[in-house]
């Protein structure tokens, strides 16, 4: 009877053993088989990523599973070849941050010095000017770098033989626009030839030649020979014409009569356009500043000036320019502005650009504008 039980026991024990054993290897195989999965996993993309060094051969990573946790071969890899993986998080936005826009340059800059030393017996040349003005651009461009102006200016010299004028003009003109803060370009308009010259329908070539480089809406028409001895003088446009040279030293420093326009005057675009420009037909020396006054007036405008203190300019000195001669037929002219304004201005402007070219300084354009039509016979 012992015997019988005792066989049954052992039995039991021997079915316990082969079940744990059954239980251990199903244990053994799904922890394999998931492990291996994942090894393959990793190792077919550790290849896509690796492209032509796979070539290399196959690298055997293994699992303890005494331990439960990978070796540290594997950990590793993992360590090495995270790099390699599909990254989740977001990838960082490597684009510029957008600059911050600029403000608007004030009404009073304040690097303005006042009154200016303006002196014409030094010795100046173009490689000196440019030196002292690096940050003029080509063509005499300039466009302040910390403030937004608020206006884009032409600047137009008529121009026939006077390039030591145009030396000291670019000397002292160039620093006192770049502390104006104002954004500039600087169009000088020589006539070719010797035939008789005409300053209005230069200013019209000017204004005209200018809106082809750029979208200018402020056009400062001023003489080669004229320097203004203040800075608070500001060369932009306002809302009216305006007059900037109003007190010369060849005239005391005074205006010399009521309405006149000479020198240094300055326009808008809309208000260039309202009058239609600047007459095409004074020919030699005299009337065009009247003329266009006039041409403010009968508009609806009024001539716009500074303080006589501030409107202050020095003229350089110099002999009366050949084939320049005073108009004869100035005053007639005059007198009918109202009857020729409409037909004789940028409306009816004619002319040949020969050439343009673009200097450190400044934009200097060649033209042809024709001849002075024959004058009538006295009697």
């Amino acid at each position: 009877m012992s015997r019988l039980m005792l066989g049954r026991t052992l039995e039991r024990i021997c079915k316990a053993v082969l079940l744990l054993c059954l239980v251990h290897f199903l244990i053994m195989m799904i922890l394999y088989f998931d492990v291996y999965s994942q090894r393959f996993d990793i190792f077919s993309r550790f290849n896509n990523g690796r492209g032509a060094n796979s070539s290399r051969g196959p690298h055997h990573y293994y699992y303890n599973f005494s331990s439960g946790r990978p070796n540290t071969t594997f950990a590793s890899y993992l360590a090495t070849a995270d790099h390699l993986l599909p990254s989740t998080k977001p990838e960082a936005n490597h684009t510029p941050p957008t600059p911050k826009p600029l403000p608007p340059c004030p009404e009073v800059p304040p690097g303005l010095v006042g009154r200016l030393l303006i002196e014409f017996s030094s010795q100046i040349t173009l490689e000196r000017v440019q030196r002292e003005n690096p940050n003029v651009t080509e063509g005499g461009k300039y466009t302040p770098s910390d403030c937004r102006p608020k206006q884009k200016v032409a600047i137009i010299i008529p121009f026939r033989h006077r390039d030591n004028h145009l030396k000291y003009w670019l000397h002292y003109l160039h620093p006192v626009l770049r502390r104006q803060k104002i954004g500039y370009g600087i169009f000088i308009i020589n006539q070719l030839g010797e035939d008789t010259f005409n300053r209005a329908k230069l200013l019209n070539v000017g204004y005209t030649e200018a809106l082809k480089d750029a979208e200018y809406d402020c056009f400062i028409f001023s003489d080669v020979d004229l320097i203004p001895m203040d800075d608070r003088n500001l060369y932009h446009c306002y809302d009216q014409p305006r007059h900037f040279a109003i007190a010369m030293d060849k005239f005391g420093f005074r205006l010399p009569y009521a309405g006149y326009f000479g020198g240094v005057s300055g326009l808008s675009k809309k208000q260039f356009l309202k009058i239609n420009g600047f007459p095409n037909e004074y020919w030699g020396w005299g009337g065009e500043d009247d003329d266009i006054y006039n041409r403010i007036t009968l508009n609806g405008m009024k001539v716009s000036r500074p303080d006589v203190r501030i409107g202050r300019y020095r003229m350089i000195k110099h002999e009366r320019d050949k084939h320049n001669e005073p108009n004869p037929q100035r005053f007639s002219k005059i007198q009918n502005t109202k009857n020729t304004m409409r037909k004789d201005g940028i409306s009816s402007l004619m002319y040949r650009v020969v050439s343009v070219k673009k200097y450190p300084l400044y934009t200097n354009i060649s033209v042809e504008i024709g001849k002075p039509p024959p004058r009538p016979l006295k009697g």
